[in-house]
């Protein structure tokens, strides 16, 4: 393991191999790691993403890290965090010339390819903030071709991985404070880089299948789903996917 210090005084401590870095997080936290503090792995065994999906990615090729946050909001905003943990990586990302979109409620797109997930989980009074990035990938599986990208693939060059994650945390711990008092702007910000808005979209709700037209983002930061002429705010939904523009009428 190799650790330093941030510029606000908290640690990042980078190891190897780790099984999770989100529970290396959960445990350091409850041990007293103030905010700002990360934990990076070279290799996560049992790296997942949101319902327990599994996140891989290739040693030395990606970005994934934990963020540890003292949150000293209403626990009724918690939700709110994923969104903007998202923006500040499309943010980081633009900071390095690579234009994002964001896809409710927690991945970031580039070229309508996923380039980013974020994982948040809560462990008493901390939230732990999950972020998987493909940095280095030059080539992915024939499964994930379509739907995968990375920094390499979109920008043609190297961007290192300590500078990006500078970054990505800086503009999350900052963001992230602000979402009691400066939400308002923050969602404008991520509504300008929604990649749902105007289009068809399935997924899940409660298990059960819904096709619908999304209308955009309420200013609580649910998605905001017409079926059917209804419009439902959705504050969960699984498996969301684009199948169609909007069409002429719609």
């Amino acid at each position: 393991m190799r650790s330093w210090e941030r510029a606000d005084g908290a640690e990042v401590r980078w190891y190897d191999e780790v099984d999770s870095t989100n529970d290396v997080a959960k445990f350091w936290a409850q041990s007293g790691a103030i905010e700002g503090s990360v934990v990076c792995a070279e290799v996560q065994s049992a790296g997942r993403g949101r319902r327990g999906a599994v996140w891989v990615c290739p040693a030395a090729e990606g970005l994934a890290f934990s963020v540890i946050l003292r949150p000293t909001m209403s626990r009724a905003l918690w939700p709110r965090i994923a969104l903007i943990t998202g923006l500040a990586v499309a943010q980081s990302l633009e900071y390095f010339g690579i234009a994002a979109e964001l896809k409710w409620p927690n991945d970031v797109l580039v070229a309508g390819k996923k380039i980013c997930g974020v994982l948040v989980e809560a462990v008493g009074d901390a939230v732990i903030v999950g972020v998987g990035i493909n940095v280095g990938v030059r080539e992915f599986p024939d499964e994930l071709r379509k739907i995968a990208t990375s920094v390499w693939l979109e920008s043609g060059r190297e961007i290192e991985r300590d500078e990006l994650l500078e970054e990505v945390v800086k503009r999350t711990v900052h963001q992230v404070a602000g979402i009691e008092g400066e939400f308002s702007e923050l969602l404008d910000a991520w509504r300008q880089r929604c990649a749902l808005t105007g289009k068809w979209v399935s997924c899940l709700i409660a298990e059960q299948p819904f096709v619908g037209i999304v209308r955009g983002v309420s200013d609580a930061g649910e998605l905001l789903l017409d079926i059917d002429g209804e419009l439902r705010a959705l504050l969960q939904a699984d498996q969301i996917r684009v199948i169609a523009n909007s069409r002429s009428g719609d």
